[in-house]
């Protein structure tokens, strides 16, 4: 996509689509803002801010339509600029928020998620047996009339529980016990390893795209070593893994790890997971590893905002420059907020890591 400067300003410009249909332009002039949340740990949300006006016969006719702003209506947001825009996410209407104040004209808001917050509703007890996290993925999905894209996890669970627990709250906990991630993108679930060693999709720098940054670097939970121990039932002896510095997935352009920083300033020290023991040494070694590389991933944490860009997205890698060595390079996007107002135009916001300086 084209992309916004303060040198080379673009038209910020925006599309709804309800049910497959555009909104009108005779309702598309009220829309005052128009927000996209897209995350990787939450279901991604939209958020449609529409306004009367004085010169309507019937300020309340667009908030009082039934069939336009009905729950459970399949809603597509784009952004972008002027003849290039880029559909931001697909999802469902959850929730109306007018406001009305006496000396103002009334508004609403519509609010609505991606289809992840279908796995929110209702609470299950139930049991897995023989199957992988990412089987269990492809079954949660399926049920949920989504269609499943899921990375191959590996290792096979002989008895997996849900105890009362929704699919989503379920789903995200086996997720992050091996560094996996959840994302819906309109009815494809998807079930992926965290791929903060994948390449960049863009670079932004001070004083060009990017308008600011705040990064935190901190060697608190960094540990040089984490241990995973268990027993086996059915062998009789106690199970031990380990993951510690040279286990990274990647160091993301960077000189050292968190754990090895943390190492070299502080000496060794090692973590035990024992909240989730594992029943096999295969379980172990996964653990081990996807905890370590969880707990270095947050070794610089970040929130930053640049000129719209509907490429930034949740999961993506991105390259920050024009920061000095320390904090300039690869940083995993968490969450991006791309927001637009007529006043404003496009802007992006994000959340971002890194696991190396």
């Amino acid at each position: 996509m084209p992309a916004a400067t303060p040198r080379g300003p673009l038209v910020a410009d925006f599309q709804i689509a309800i049910n497959g249909s555009l909104l009108s332009k005779a309702i598309a002039v009220h829309v005052i803002a128009v927000e996209v949340d897209d995350s990787v740990e939450l279901p991604s949300m939209f958020a449609i801010e529409l306004a009367g006006s004085e010169n309507d016969g019937q300020i309340l006719d667009w908030i009082d339509d039934q069939k336009l702003f009905a729950v459970g209506q399949a809603v597509e947001v784009s952004l972008g600029y002027v003849d290039d825009l880029a559909s931001l996410i697909k999802g469902e209407i959850t929730a109306l928020e007018p406001e009305f104040v006496v000396d103002r004209l009334p508004r609403v808001t519509v609010r609505g998620y991606d289809r992840r917050h279908r796995l929110q509703r209702g609470c299950k007890v139930r049991t897995f047996v023989q199957q992988k996290d990412s089987d269990i993925a492809a079954q949660i999905a399926r049920e949920a009339g989504l269609t499943a894209h899921t990375e191959d996890s590996s290792v096979v669970h002989e008895y997996v529980l849900q105890a009362s627990q929704s699919d989503l709250e379920f789903l995200q906990e086996r997720a992050r016990l091996i560094e996996y991630e959840v994302s819906v993108d309109d009815q494809t679930l998807s079930f992926r390893a965290v791929a903060n060693a994948a390449s960049e999709i863009m670079t932004l720098t001070l004083n060009d795209e990017l308008l600011e940054f705040y990064p935190r670097l901190s060697s608190a939970g960094q540990v040089s070593e984490v241990q995973v121990r268990g027993w086996s039932v059915r062998d009789k002896q106690a199970i031990i893994a380990q993951a510690r510095v040279g286990a990274e997935v990647s160091s993301m352009g960077g000189q050292q790890s968190g754990a090895a920083l943390a190492k070299r300033a502080f000496g060794a020290a090692a973590g035990v997971l024992g909240r989730h023991p594992p029943a096999t040494q295969a379980e172990a070694d996964q653990l081990a590893k996807a905890r370590f590389n969880r707990d270095v991933l947050e070794l610089i944490e970040g929130e930053g905002a640049c000129l719209g860009r509907t490429d930034l997205r949740a999961g993506k890698v991105i390259r920050i420059g024009g920061l000095g060595s320390r904090f300039s390079g690869q940083y995993y996007v968490l969450s991006a907020s791309h927001g637009y107002t007529p006043q404003e135009g496009y802007l992006t916001r994000f959340t971002i890591r890194r696991n190396a300086t």
